[in-house]
């Protein structure tokens, strides 16, 4: 969907999240898929680590290519 939200935001100034929202939910494809576009007001809470038995249950598997970008989390 990457490109097809690209598209539908190319050439315009940004005013507002919700204008963003708008464009994002504007993009659809060729065979019928259609973006759904949400804003969340939620306050995150930066430096929050993961905790041991969460690691435990949930192992990551970095890409051996780009192990910064792309990864697995794999549910036990």
């Amino acid at each position: 969907m990457f490109p097809h939200v690209s598209r539908a935001c190319e050439g315009v100034i940004f005013d507002s999240v919700e204008m963003v929202r708008d464009l994002i939910a504007q993009a659809s494809t060729k065979t019928g898929l259609k973006v759904v576009a949400t804003i969340i007001d939620a306050v995150y809470e930066t430096g929050r680590k993961a905790t041991k038995a969460f690691r435990e249950q949930m192992p990551i598997i970095f890409d051996e290519y780009l192990p910064q970008w792309n990864y697995v989390a794999r549910p036990q």
